[in-house]
């Protein structure tokens, strides 16, 4: 959730131009009037930077000092520039130009080809890695999944950094980088990659800026036009530009001075993409007479949450560390911090799911609450347990809102019944503006209650429930509005990718989830190995995970829960400690002690795998390894089969189509997707395991405490040849 769909209204375009400062702190006034010549704005974690520069461009344009098409305001992602679009639009600056960097660039490069170069401009690809393994089969390399995916993202450095094949090794070793493969198998499929595309007539993002960058370099005609469009520029996120993005840039600005750029050096985590603070940290070296100003009273976090953050920076170290911000909370006092050690990695999610189930009951909105992780591949064991306790989630990085089949489905049922509703009679007894909108969406599979569990009709009825409440806000900040306003603002958000709320939680990376805030946060896997991840060597690899903790503490408004595992899987070795990170922040770390069971020191919460009742605790199981080949198992589909994925199955086809039938009947009893009763793949696990009782069945990774209560005697009798008891059935 974004600080601008966390305000569900309205707000009105201000009158004048000066009543668009109404409401800045003096800081965010300086910025916002601060017009001429360059400026630099040093902005904590939730200091409200977009609003400062969004005032700052709208109070320029309704004074008439900047021309709104003269202004170029560029970020680095489609979410971000369809934040800003929509707040310039409520300010009254809607001609303002807003947009990615590659996404400006791309629209020079369209532009411009056809005289610069002729002809149309090659087509572009969305993803690289196809064309990295067409590379890769002519060098007669070969690469599995993962390799592939390493050596596209080296190609993505190289070219942002902009480093030519040849010059690649000598590259990484300068800047101590870990090659995926030998430095030159490395060079070798770059080069081959760029041939391949040559032959095929196509480019790829980095090409954009490049071909952008060579366009502006070598036609000085096109670039004194690009220069009379564009006159002044903003830059946000400053700390995360490539030396490629700060090149397009100043081709853009020429010997001009008419530059904003907003960052924060604490939060640069990006560098794995060839991102760099060096340019905001050394803005006014380049600019001496610029003008700076620094953000630092904090809106979003309790005074609590703020004096973690400020503690995990306190202990940084390097160049970034020495311009670190002090944050001051601007909120009321809230909780502090909750810590929890558990045995094992599954036993840590269904400790965060009890936890969100028992938040949601008492009235938070499941959309206020994440779930940040590391990698991506924490995801799967959070998706699972949330299941289990019955708890909506949504995936960051999903599919886009507006994108969604349904959402489109339902904006050309507004729109019919916006033209023709007056023949509608589904609209006869709809009295304002949201009963109508109720009315419409009720045909799409809209209801007044939620439908019971999660999967994808849940997720399909909280898209529609989002229409719903934004028409509800809509017809409450304009009174008198029709369905025809309402359609025509869902076209303008959907332009500026501006989505209102889903409600569910979010599963979300710490890197994606950069700019983004909730009122409760919950930071899991934070143990050593994961946080710094293991592969993080050197001083400043470190720092930047450390950094990348920061950004997640800082995205939490007042609930903060941060928890580790002592180990991997059930019944693993305790070999893990929590992060260095947390050293002297966390209660009872000043020092490291040797942990035992009990409540621990400092008041440290020690998670268990169970909630009582008759199931079996996690802490008795056995270490996850293989069936067949004793391999320990380390992927989460395959500690579910209790093999690797390579391994020959033993599974009894037999019982796994009767546990699916069983299935099937009690998904459509609870009204719940099928795998939110027990997904495939734990069904193959007991198909293959056919266990004899709970404690063997309790051994299953997928049979959580929960599903083991209401589904064990169950699937024991099926595994038994048994039919289920009947009398069991309803829960």
């Amino acid at each position: 959730m974004t600080a601008a769909t966390h305000s569900t209204l309205f707000p009105q375009v201000p009158d004048t131009a000066d009543a668009v400062l109404d409401g800045l702190d003096p800081e965010q006034r300086a910025v916002a009037t601060a017009l001429h010549g360059p400026v630099c704005v040093l902005a904590g974690a939730g200091t409200g930077k977009t609003r400062a520069i969004t005032h700052r461009i709208a109070y320029g344009v309704r004074a008439g000092i900047l021309q709104p098409s003269s202004v170029l305001a560029v970020t680095f992602t489609n979410r971000a520039a369809g934040e800003m679009r929509g707040r310039l639009r409520q300010l009254g600056a809607g001609g303002v130009q807003a947009r990615t960097f590659h996404s400006a660039a791309l629209r020079q490069l369209q532009y411009f080809w056809p005289k610069a170069v002729g002809g149309s401009l090659p087509r572009l690809v969305d993803r690289k890695i196809q064309l990295v393994a067409d590379a890769a089969a002519a060098c007669r390399i070969r690469l599995d999944r993962g390799e592939l995916r390493d050596v596209t993202a080296e190609i993505e450095w190289s070219k942002v950094t902009q480093t030519v094949p040849s010059d690649y090794a000598a590259a990484a070793a300068k800047t101590g980088r870990e090659s995926p493969r030998a430095p030159a198998e490395i060079a070798q499929l770059y080069a081959t990659y760029e041939d391949v595309k040559r032959d095929r007539s196509l480019i790829d993002f980095e090409d954009v800026l490049l071909l952008t960058v060579g366009i502006l370099q070598d036609r000085h005609d096109i670039a004194d036009q690009v220069r009379s469009q564009y006159q002044h520029f903003v830059v946000d996120e400053y700390q995360d530009v490539s030396p490629l993005q700060q090149r397009l840039l100043e081709l853009w600005l020429g010997e001009r001075d008419t530059l904003c750029v907003v960052g924060d050096a604490s939060q640069t985590i990006y560098s794995f993409t060839g991102a760099t603070p060096d340019h905001l940290l050394d803005f006014r070296i380049r600019h001496p007479g610029a003008t700076v100003v620094k953000l630092v009273r904090d809106y979003r976090s309790s005074p609590q949450v703020v004096h973690l953050a400020n503690g995990l920076l306190s202990q940084a170290r390097g160049r970034a560390a020495d311009h670190r911000l002090e944050l001051i909370s601007q909120r009321a006092s809230g909780p502090e911090p909750v810590y929890a050690e558990h045995t094992d990695e599954p036993a840590e999610a269904e400790g965060a799911a009890r936890r969100i189930r028992d938040l949601i009951a008492s009235g938070v909105p499941a959309g206020e609450i994440a779930v940040l992780f590391r990698t991506n591949s924490q995801s799967e064991i959070y998706e699972q347990a949330l299941a289990d306790a019955g708890v909506p989630y949504q995936l960051r990085g999903a599919e886009r809102f507006f994108d969604r089949p349904e959402v489109r489905k339902a904006g050309a049922a507004l729109r019919a019944a916006a033209r023709f509703g007056a023949n509608d009679s589904l609209l006869d007894d709809a009295v304002d503006l949201p009963s109508q909108v109720r009315a419409v969406l009720s045909g799409e599979g809209w209801t007044g209650q939620p439908p019971a569990g999660s999967g994808a009709v849940r997720e399909r009825w909280e898209s529609l429930a989002a229409l719903v409440h934004l028409a509800q806000d809509f017809a409450a900040a304009k009174p008198g509005a029709t369905l025809g306003d309402l359609v025509a603002e869902l076209d303008e958000r959907a332009g500026a990718q501006h989505a209102p709320t889903v409600q569910g939680v979010t599963l979300a990376s710490l890197h994606s989830a950069k700019g983004l805030e909730w009122d409760v946060v919950f930071l899991v896997g934070v143990a050593e190995g994961m946080m710094p991840i293991t592969y993080a060597k050197t001083d400043e690899q470190i720092e930047e995970e450390r950094r990348l903790l920061y950004v997640g503490v800082t995205r939490a408004r007042e609930h903060l829960f941060v928890s580790w595992a002592l180990s991997r899987s059930p019944g693993g070795r305790a070999n893990r400690r929590p992060s260095r990170f947390l050293d002297g922040l966390r209660p009872g770390s000043v020092t490291t002690t040797k942990r035992t069971g009990g409540a621990g020191p400092g008041g440290v919460e020690r998670g268990i795998g169970s909630s009582g009742g008759t199931a079996v605790r996690r802490t008795s199981r056995t270490p996850a390894r293989c069936r067949v080949c004793g391999r320990t198992l380390t992927d989460a589909g395959e500690m579910k089969l209790m093999r690797c994925d390579d391994c020959p199955s033993d599974m009894d086809e037999g019982l796994y189509e009767r546990l699916r039938e069983w299935r099937a009947v009690q998904a459509q009893r609870s009204g719940q997707p099928a795998f939110c009763v027990f997904t495939d793949k734990t069904l193959m696990a007991i198909a293959e395991t056919v266990p004899d009782d709970e404690r063997e069945l309790a051994r299953i990774p997928g049979v959580g405490v929960r599903k083991l209560n209401r589904f064990g005697a169950d699937v024991l009798a099926i595994c038994a040849g048994q039919e289920p008891d009947e009398s069991t059935q309803d829960d």
